[in-house]
């Protein structure tokens, strides 16, 4: 779930475009004593600047998706708020939309500041076109590898079955993607909880967003990177927050456990040999222990996954990946949503213990590791930035960070047969160093 990136601007205030000192000499703006007003409703002002008295230094600070195509602070209030924040930014909210206004709420060192912008944010609306081409080609797509899935499992009951099935495959692939349904439905199917989870819940907000954007991937193991939604207009506070970033993954896991407990009921086990194996998260490894009553791998038998099991399997794991809680994840808004500007400061544990990660494994993570690299460090700040969760959404929150602990693959896929160690792999080390310079790059940059 992301940010339309239409105007990143400073969390303190807009970034202005124009020396604000300049606009001492302009017109008088007939809003600002309406604006003054209706601040004096809610808030005992300490401290005000207008327009003239504003200066480039206040653009420091973090950054906030305000999403409006020319962003300008008008005015910024100190002071202490008269009544509850989030009834005090509903009240204000309403009086300045038909003067075209957008306000933003921050907390320093419990001082209350309130930020008046001239615009809102009015995304247009975009057609499905995109999204639906994109559906159809990652049907396709989950299609051919839920159909190489399927023959390869029949190749493990009946080899010469197999090998019929195998060349029939080669020579006319269209014709055995019916085999692929099974993988397809049950993945398309968690993906798309997953997706429209957050559709439904930023709608019930009344929070334009688009529709999911399907990624095919024909070439890997998932058959797809993948969905995503993009969210058109920043959202009000945290429990906003917290509610649009909880419903995509809750939702995904309503689906993916029953999916992954009858695909599991319905695969065989089979000696350990030489293979791709996939990794256990901690909702795996008990799963596989309530269907087959041991711990796998174990004993010189592991469960051979079918199409279902591997969906299952494949959705706990986008699971786990969104809830990294990092950045836009789903994770980092839940993360932040919770303990505000403080989740910011487990950026680089998180991305050292992915570093870590990538150096166990072939390089599985790294293509996550890069996104977060470039990515994870923007958080989606509210408007209203000083209303806590309640606490129902507290336990919303934590319960949501808890399924992270227990979805989340540390090592996605392994080769079994190989003698691989700590530095052993070229790719591993490779991909940590190269991970390791692009952060070394970032900090001289800045």
């Amino acid at each position: 779930m992301l940010n339309e990136p239409a105007s990143t601007v400073s969390d303190r205030r807009p970034r202005p475009s124009v020396d604000e000192t300049s606009l001492a000499a302009a017109p008088r703006d007939e809003r600002l004593e309406a604006v003054r007003v209706a601040v004096m409703q809610v808030m005992a002002i300490s401290a005000e600047r207008k327009p003239g008295e504003l200066t480039p230094e206040e653009a420091s600070g973090g950054s906030i998706m305000l999403m409006i195509r020319e962003p300008k602070l008008l005015m910024r209030f100190e002071g202490k708020l008269l009544i509850d924040s989030e009834t005090a930014y509903d009240q204000i909210d309403a009086q300045f939309m038909p003067l075209n206004l957008t306000t933003v709420f921050r907390e320093v060192q419990d001082i209350q500041h309130i930020y008046v912008i001239q615009g809102r944010s009015e995304p247009a609306p975009r057609n499905w076109y995109w999204n639906a081409a994109l559906f159809i080609a990652t049907l396709f797509s989950v299609l051919y590898v839920g159909a190489i899935m399927r023959i390869n499992e029949i190749g493990f009951e009946m080899p010469l079955a197999g090998l019929v099935l195998s060349a029939s495959f080669n020579n006319n692939p269209l014709a055995e993607l019916w085999r692929g349904i099974p993988y397809a439905g049950a993945i398309l199917l968690i993906l798309g909880a997953h997706e429209f989870g957050h559709y439904f819940a930023a709608r019930r907000r009344q929070i334009a967003v688009t529709l999911p954007y399907f990624l095919p991937f024909p070439f890997g193991a998932f058959g797809t990177f993948g969905a995503f939604i993009q969210l058109r207009q920043p959202m009000r506070n945290r429990k906003v927050l917290l509610e649009v970033g909880a419903a995509g993954p809750l939702a995904g896991m309503i689906f993916a456990i029953p999916i992954l407990l009858y695909g599991l009921a319905t695969s065989p086990t089979t000696p350990i040999g030489p293979g791709l194996v996939e990794g256990n998260s901690l909702l795996y490894a008990v799963a596989k222990r309530l269907v087959f009553g041991e711990w796998l791998p174990g004993a010189q038998i592991d469960v051979l996954v079918n199409q279902l099991a591997w969906a299952g399997w494949t959705g706990l794991f986008v699971t786990g990946l969104n809830l990294l809680p990092i950045g836009q994840l789903d994770g980092g808004h839940v993360l932040y949503s919770l303990i505000g500007e403080r989740a910011k400061v487990l950026y680089f544990p998180a991305i050292a213990g992915l570093v870590a990660l990538t150096l166990l494994t072939d390089g599985g993570l790294m293509f996550m590791l890069i996104l977060l690299i470039f990515f994870g460090r923007t958080h989606a700040v509210p408007l209203d930035n000083i209303t806590p969760l309640d606490p129902r959404r507290r336990a919303i929150a934590i319960f949501t960070l808890v399924v992270f602990l227990l979805v989340f693959v540390p090592i996605p896929l392994s080769v079994r047969g190989s003698e691989a160690m700590l530095f052993g792999s070229v790719p591993s080390a490779l991909s940590a160093a190269t991970a390791v310079a692009i952060v070394a790059i970032q900090r001289l940059r800045r």
